[in-house]
């Protein structure tokens, strides 16, 4: 093989993908997978110059649109000054991004703590059971049915799906999984309405005796050691919890001293329309898992805030956990500058006034379509679930077909072809989980629906 990049077509690049990739990652999700070329603000390009409208991010972690300037610019002046340093030496932009997250959990929580970062969402993760266990000395945790946290060993077993787990043995320290507040598909079949929230209510009951295998009705104690969030669940489906869940939630794991670990990853750095999602919902976790668009995706980086008494030197102490890269200069220069471009910005107003208008949008689009069941959102975090003609039954070959017909260039707008990308989620992969860029503009998200109901219209046509 002498041929250099630009001289092998797309086919050609494909097959070798397909002898020389593993295939253990989600790209072959898709029958004939994209290539790309380049990005710009929401927008990707194929070989051919076609243009795709991005309503995903990379998973909400391209909140500021692709190649944005000034993240690029930081990150740029950074490989040329200091590109990589060991992580057991110090470097200005790790301390500055520390202190500021710090600064700004303590403003909003009122409490005290500490950042260690590491690189990916699911180290963050396994950073934060060796806090929780560190804490308690126990290694058991709840967490939600439709959580998703990672797909490490250790993050996979709190993630609820088995076919994360199905291939790699026993899991002795899978969390015990509790359903979450879906209440478009109640998992007790209840309606929101009179409910008295019924789900808190199974979940307490765990506790009334020692035979629910949960507590120790003599001593109090519980077996197990925290609960894992996510506030919004993000591949589950960007299901919102109704008012108050969090917060009864919170007064019974206080009550046996449960601690709160919020994997905010997804929902971090205003996607919400606030900092973190947790804030909508009036409770202060012990401890927050973050990383994604902390970067805005340029170079990986994650971190976990914990509360003083949980992470002080004291208690973990210098090599309670480590990784080469895990404070980064590249990551922390571009996460730097990504906190001094929210501190400037007013994403706490936009956000949550454009994902207004898109919702409006998206329901008006669903009067005219019995096939989208729900659409809902926070900030621009939206989610369209896709059914029947009933309304309800899922519809996974539905979503299956909008998003292949968006992947194929092929829809058209202002008389060119266009391309549509999203992403899939949800208990039944019929959801849409949006997450479009925080600069989007209304011409831009009416060009969204534009194309969605014309791939959705197709793919009508095709079942």
């Amino acid at each position: 093989m002498n041929k250099t990049k630009k001289d092998l077509s797309k086919d050609e690049l494909l097959k070798l993908e397909s002898r020389y990739c593993s295939w253990g990652d989600t790209v072959h999700y898709v029958e004939n997978p994209n290539i790309f070329v380049r990005g710009k603000g929401s927008y990707l390009y194929d070989e051919k110059g076609v243009e795709f409208l991005d309503l995903q991010m990379i998973y909400s972690a391209v909140n500021f649109g692709y190649s944005n300037e000034r993240l690029n610019a930081a990150l740029k002046r950074q490989i040329d000054r200091l590109p990589q340093l060991a992580c057991q030496y110090i470097h200005e932009e790790k301390i500055l991004l520390a202190a500021r997250l710090a600064q700004r959990m303590e403003r909003t929580f009122e409490e005290k703590g500490r950042i260690h970062f590491n690189v990916g969402g699911a180290q963050a993760l396994e950073d934060s059971m060796k806090l929780v266990r560190n804490h308690t000395g126990r290694n058991l945790v709840f967490a939600f049915m439709g959580g998703y946290h990672g797909r490490t060993l250790a993050a996979s077993a709190i993630t609820s799906s088995f076919r994360y787990r199905e291939r790699f043995g026993h899991f002795g320290d899978r969390a015990m999984f509790i359903p979450f507040p879906y209440c478009f598909r109640c998992f007790y079949g209840k309606k929101r309405e009179g409910c008295g929230m019924y789900c808190l209510k199974q979940f307490e009951k765990l506790f009334e005796t020692e035979y629910y295998g949960v507590v120790d009705k003599k001593t109090g104690l519980c077996e197990f050691s925290a609960f894992y969030i996510e506030a919004l669940q993000g591949t589950g489906g960007y299901t919102i919890p109704p008012e108050g869940y969090f917060a009864g939630l919170k007064e019974i794991l206080d009550r046996y001293k449960i601690m709160i670990v919020d994997d905010e990853i997804q929902m971090g750095f205003f996607r919400t329309g606030k900092m973190w999602a947790i804030e909508h919902f009036g409770i202060t976790p012990d401890i927050i898992v973050f990383a994604k668009a902390l970067t805005n995706g340029l170079n990986p980086l994650s971190g976990v805030w914990a509360k003083e008494h949980l992470i002080s030197p004291k208690v973990f102490p210098p090599g309670s956990t480590h990784s080469t890269f895990s404070s980064n200069p590249l990551g922390t220069a571009a996460g730097l500058e990504t906190m001094k471009l929210i501190e400037e910005s007013d994403f706490a107003v936009s956000v949550p006034k454009k994902g207004k208008y898109f919702i409006s949008r998206l329901k008006s689009l669903q009067k005219k379509h019995s096939q989208i069941g729900n659409v809902d959102g926070l900030g621009l975090a939206l989610r369209i679930e896709m059914c029947q003609k009933d309304g309800y039954t899922p519809n996974k070959a539905l979503t299956d077909a909008i998003v292949d017909i968006g992947l194929s260039g092929k829809l058209s707008a202002g008389g060119k072809k266009m391309g549509l990308v999203l992403d899939v989620g949800g208990y039944y992969k019929n959801v849409f989980t949006l997450a479009p860029s925080f600069y989007i503009t209304e011409k831009e998200m009416d060009l969204g629906v534009e194309l969605f109901e014309e791939a959705l219209i197709k793919a009508k046509g095709e079942k």
